[in-house]
């Protein structure tokens, strides 16, 4: 698996600052304070999951909850939930815990603790998700300029309960999207083209580049764009030739996100990135979380591009059904 590079300023008295961590000998102590891997990651929430097994439930989440504790180092800690989105363990925001976040969604309507809970219980994995970049120590939920992409390890914990942690996308929350993993960035750049594209050629000629699989706007990783009126409906795609000219505004994903009405609300509000759930077409059109990122091309459609989850962590990303 490549390795990409990932580090966050992590969210200090945010119930979901699941932030990147590492394992806690000195030598990943450091590392989680540079250049922390996806597998540094994954390591620290199975590290922390297997000292959860065996100190017990009431002993790990003191230990969690501590933010002097092993699994607290400085900036990157661990936070513990039930299964019904109760907050159990943070190390700074204890105040919090107790309180239900079972239906708490990012600024786009992800419901990120329903999916947390979901690959939790289905034996742990990645997620992804928007949160705020902290500002002088503290995190405005409220501040939707401060939205980030973020990525995330979730682990069961014992019966009824896990754990998570995370880091932002890029090396550093606002650093720009030069840090980004390779992938991501590409998109990004994939989108900003077809996006000037649209405002430099007519419609139908937009249209018909959008739609060619083989055109300047697929990328050599097989990235293609979309394009949607702001009513929802479908302009321009590459692989549903079918749908154009359908409105999917009140599409909904298996955990209740309405992502195209979500997608078209990020452009009309001047664009960027979104996290939803889209089938994946090279996975048996399993659901998969996706990183997306979109831009307005004037004042009647936006064009669109998205990263399944499996491309920035080389892992199979496939999200279970959420629970009933």
């Amino acid at each position: 698996m490549k390795r990409y590079h990932l580090v966050g300023t992590v969210c200090l008295l945010a119930l979901l600052a699941v932030l990147v961590t590492g394992c806690s000998s000195p030598g990943v102590r450091e590392v989680a304070e540079e250049n922390t891997t996806t597998e540094d990651l994954a390591a620290f929430v199975r590290e922390a999951a297997a000292y959860a097994e065996t100190a017990g439930k009431d002993a790990a989440l003191a230990e969690f909850g501590n933010a002097s504790g092993r699994f607290s180092l400085g900036d990157f800690y661990v936070y513990a939930c039930d299964y019904n989105g109760t907050l159990l363990a943070h190390p700074y925001g204890s105040e919090a815990v107790g309180t239900d976040r079972g239906n708490w969604t990012d600024l786009r309507g992800l419901p990120v603790i329903r999916i947390g809970a979901a690959r939790a219980a289905d034996g742990g994995g990645f997620i992804a998700y928007l949160y705020p970049a902290p500002e002088n120590g503290t995190v405005n939920e409220s501040a939707g300029e401060a939205y980030l992409p973020k990525l995330g390890y979730v682990a069961p914990a014992g019966e009824g309960w896990w754990i998570g942690s995370g880091v932002y996308l890029s090396e550093t929350a606002g650093t720009g999207r030069e840090r980004y993993p390779e992938a991501v960035s590409a998109m990004v750049d994939l989108v900003e083209r077809g996006a000037a594209y649209g405002r430099n050629h007519e419609k139908a000629t937009a249209f018909a580049e959008i739609s060619n699989q083989t055109g300047s706007l697929v990328d050599p990783a097989g990235h293609y764009l979309y394009a949607y009126d702001y009513n929802g409906t479908l302009l321009a795609h590459p692989y549903l030739q079918a749908a154009v000219g359908s409105s999917l505004i009140e599409r909904q994903d298996p955990f209740g996100m309405k992502n195209i009405r979500a997608l078209r609300d990020t452009a009309r509000d001047g664009g960027g990135f979104i996290v939803f759930v889209w089938p994946n077409p090279d996975k048996e059109n399993r659901e998969e979380l996706k990183i997306g990122y979109v831009l307005p091309v004037d004042e009647d459609w936006w064009v669109g591009s998205g990263v399944y989850l499996f491309e920035v962590t080389g892992t199979d990303a496939a999200l279970p059904s959420p629970a009933p």
